[in-house]
């Protein structure tokens, strides 16, 4: 694969959109911006070669299957003729759906493995070698999102599953680095509640409270404060 910075960044908006044309603008906007040199078409159509050289490397095989059968120019664009169920993400976006869907018909032990198996596929950051304009950066922040939601879904899923013990310290972690993610803070709070931990769990929803009044300006939801008076309540 590329290791030159572009036709990396190049290849990596091919792939997350695997199986789809790439109009050559979205490519220039991509690779430079809104300032695009007077060149820019050229150079792009320059790395395209380049991928092209790399893919047949990989693949081995001659440029000229590559491109025909693997990166084809197609209209106005190119289009990386791999199958999107092969990409990483689009693995990942489908156990992710699936995990959900069984999250949503009552069945946790089948989401938390359908859960946790689309969560080790994750390697580090997004993109985290790969430079970003601004279509990798809204895929990057899309992909960031999807996993954020993954792991609360999974954390659901396991304490549905009576495993509030073991989710403490993940879940303390998290809370600490979105410190005005409701629904994080919540499912910690009633971890520590089930751990046991009542004034712990109340503790976590004052700070909750703190960190949205002084950056916000707002109080909890009303579903958290039902959890809050929930436990002051039972205690």
């Amino acid at each position: 694969m590329p290791t030159a910075p572009k036709p990396r960044q190049l290849l990596a908006l091919l792939a997350a959109r695997a199986g789809t044309v790439v109009p050559m603008d979205v490519l220039v906007d991509e690779l430079w911006g809104s300032e695009p040199p007077r060149s820019a078409l050229t150079a792009a159509r320059t790395y395209i070669v380049q991928l092209r050289q790399s893919l047949a490397g990989t693949l081995r095989t001659d440029t000229a299957d590559v491109a025909r059968d693997v990166l084809p120019f197609a209209g106005w664009g190119y289009r990386l003729a791999a199958d999107p169920d092969r990409v990483d993400a689009g693995v990942f976006a489908r156990h992710a759906e699936q995990g959900r869907r069984a999250l949503l018909a009552g069945d946790p032990e089948r989401a938390s493995v359908l859960l946790h198996g689309a969560l080790r596929l994750w390697r580090g950051p997004a993109l985290a070698d790969v430079r970003v304009g601004s279509h990798l950066l809204a895929h990057r922040t899309t992909l960031e999102e999807l996993r954020l939601s993954v792991v609360e879904q999974h954390v659901e899923a396991d304490l549905r599953l009576g495993r509030h013990h073991q989710l403490l310290g993940e879940l303390t972690e998290l809370a600490a680095r979105y410190p005005l993610h409701e629904n994080l803070h919540s499912l910690l709070i009633i971890a520590l509640y089930r751990d046991g931990r009542a004034d712990q769990a109340l503790g976590a929803f004052e700070l909750l409270r703190e960190n949205l009044r002084e950056e916000l300006g707002i109080d909890p939801s009303p579903r958290v404060r039902s959890l809050h008076d929930a436990i002051v309540t039972s205690s």
